[in-house]
């Protein structure tokens, strides 16, 4: 068994987190930060703040470790817990090991969870520790592949990791932004199956939507005839298409929404700027709210299937037809 580490009761977690603050605030009340330019100021604020979250949620980690440990050797002293943990396999886990370790890629950085091994012989080991803090599988947390996700809708794989670099540090790699992007696309179906839409009232409008989206795809991924057309167009070094030209490397993904929206009348100077600018007088109305939103996509199959899928939801919503349905496409 490894040796404990320090739980002396005057032992603090969080002593480099109170030093990094110190240092900010003996920086900033310097006289030769008073020179400095305000966009100095945020790049030191913004670094050391992050650093400053960091050291706090690595105190705090910390201190749980040293709380689970108390706990362990209190077990001991007692001679209770003779049963060990059971784990998801059912069965106990008796002896336990010290001072394992991993790390755990955060917003604000990187940091090392500390805890303690509960270990059986031929299976596999069990941390109580994981179980509480509801650690992933993999390295980075929830918050972190949160913002990979939305970093990621907004355009390109490069451009998501840029912008996390930037807010985050060095904490994160092209590849496991796409592996955490494919792992959230893929509890969207079931995220929307579990959920219960609500009933409406007859006066409530049922809204259908349904558009393309054009997705670039590896040439073996595209369509026959996309691929056709590809295969068919020769390389040029012109940097802009031809009016009506297609690049021939697009896959058409359909994307169908049903959701519900209180009906909210507008007038026109609700929807069409008034000439001479609005005055105090004639406020604009509210614009109708989505609410109870469900979605659905696919890029295998074509826009058939997607639209069937769309229609018998909303038939699941309003069977009798009693409510006003409102369809919006494109093209």
């Amino acid at each position: 068994m490894q040796a404990p580490y320090d739980t002396e009761a005057t032992a603090d977690v969080f002593a480099k987190a109170k030093n990094t603050f110190n240092w900010l605030i003996g920086h900033l009340t310097d006289a030769q930060t008073g020179t400095l330019a305000h966009n100095r100021l945020e790049e030191t604020i913004t670094e050391q703040g992050r650093e400053l979250q960091r050291l706090l949620l690595q105190a705090h980690l910390d201190l749980r470790a040293l709380r689970e440990l108390e706990q362990v050797r209190h077990a001991r002293h007692q001679d209770v817990g003779a049963a060990g943990v059971i784990g998801a396999d059912g069965v106990p886990r008796r002896r336990v090991e010290l001072g394992h370790h991993r790390l755990l890629a955060t917003v604000t950085g990187t940091v090392t969870v500390t805890r303690c091994a509960w270990r059986a012989p031929g299976v596999g080991n069990v941390y109580p520790a994981d179980a509480a803090l509801s650690l992933p599988a993999v390295r980075h947390s929830a918050g972190l592949a949160k913002l990979a996700v939305i970093e990621t809708v907004r355009g390109s794989f490069d451009a998501a990791l840029a912008a996390i670099t930037t807010r985050c540090g060095q904490v994160i790699g092209k590849r496991q932004i796409e592996q955490l992007v494919a792992q959230a696309a893929a509890d969207v179906d079931a995220f929307y199956a579990a959920r219960t839409v609500l009933p409406c009232t007859a006066s409530t409008v049922l809204a259908i939507s349904v558009d393309g989206k054009g997705i670039a795809m590896r040439p073996e991924a595209l369509r026959p005839a996309t691929a056709k057309a590809a295969a068919r167009a020769r390389a040029t070094f012109r940097t802009r298409l031809a009016a009506g030209e297609k690049p021939a490397r697009k896959r058409m993904a359909t994307l169908g929404v049903v959701y519900d929206a209180e009906p909210a009348p507008r007038r026109p100077h609700d929807v069409i700027a008034v000439p001479g600018g609005r005055s105090g007088r004639r406020l604009s109305r509210a614009r109708p709210n989505a609410t109870r939103k469900w979605l659905c996509g696919s890029v295998i199959t074509g826009p058939g299937p997607v639209i069937a899928k769309v229609f018998d939801h909303a038939e699941a919503r309003d069977p009798a037809h009693a409510r006003p349905w409102v369809v919006l496409v494109d093209g």
